[in-house]
């Protein structure tokens, strides 16, 4: 395994090229922490945002005009406006206001950090255009479909539970894959609150080590790596849900 940070370290000695990360293990185990934290914010706020998406696709139909215009409300809101605003205004803004304990040195220490704050802003930004995405694959539902299962002894819950949106999800995990891709690129956006993800992190290698062509080459690389494993996911996902003859 020795030979893969004496090759690096060679190349840099024989060419200029410093790609620390391979050969420098302090560097290294920055870049790891960072792609960890990115996988962690992609995960969370995934997983998050399709809750939200489905809640709020089930709710856009709600009897109470109250609550449709809230839920229109939200996905207007958050769809409309820059997610790094987004961010800011839950860190520097809501966090400002909320109650904070102190540490030993008496200094200001909020109950929710810089992490949590980036995991429920992009959750709600990416969770807004869940809930139209959904929305899209529930009008594609048969009407006779939903009627079949109200016929059965289904609650307008259960319907939406174990008929709708099972249905719907097969249309629209397309434009889904679409989503969420976007939203693993958009995480890198919580460096702007210092949440030490990748870009954090390259960030910080490159201003010791004077190599930024060398470390935006491993970042392009990474998120490329990303991506890809994001997509096979969802593709694998969207052909073990296809029926065939439904939906496409």
């Amino acid at each position: 395994m020795d030979v893969i940070p004496a090759w690096f370290k060679d190349l840099y000695e024989t060419t200029g090229l410093n790609f620390t990360v391979f050969y420098d293990p302090y560097d290294w185990n920055r870049y790891v922490d960072g792609v960890r934290m990115t996988v962690v914010l992609t995960v969370s706020t995934i997983l998050a945002s399709l809750l939200i998406g489905a809640v709020g696709a089930l709710l856009q139909g709600a009897p109470s005009r109250i609550v449709r215009g809230a839920i229109n409300g939200f996905v207007v809101l958050f769809r409309n406006t820059p997610p790094l605003v987004q961010i800011f205004f839950f860190y520097f803004g809501i966090g400002a206001i909320l109650p904070a304990g102190q540490d030993q040195f008496g200094l200001r220490q909020p109950f929710i950090d810089n992490v949590d704050w980036a995991i429920i802003a992009l959750s709600l930004f990416a969770g807004a255009f869940n809930v139209e995405i959904f929305r899209s694959g529930i009008e594609a539902v048969p009407k006779t479909t939903v009627e079949a299962a109200e016929a059965l002894g289904y609650t307008r819950l259960k319907a939406y539970v174990y008929v709708i949106l099972p249905l719907a999800l097969r249309v629209c995990l397309p434009a889904l894959n679409n989503n969420l891709v976007n939203l693993l690129k958009t995480t890198t956006l919580a460096y702007a609150i210092a949440v030490p993800e990748t870009l954090y992190a390259v960030k910080q290698i490159w201003s010791e080590s004077q190599n930024v062509f060398e470390m935006m080459l491993v970042l392009f690389v990474t998120y490329g790596i990303l991506v890809g494993i994001l997509v096979w996911i969802m593709h694998r996902w969207e052909k073990s849900l296809h029926i065939p003859g439904y939906g496409r």
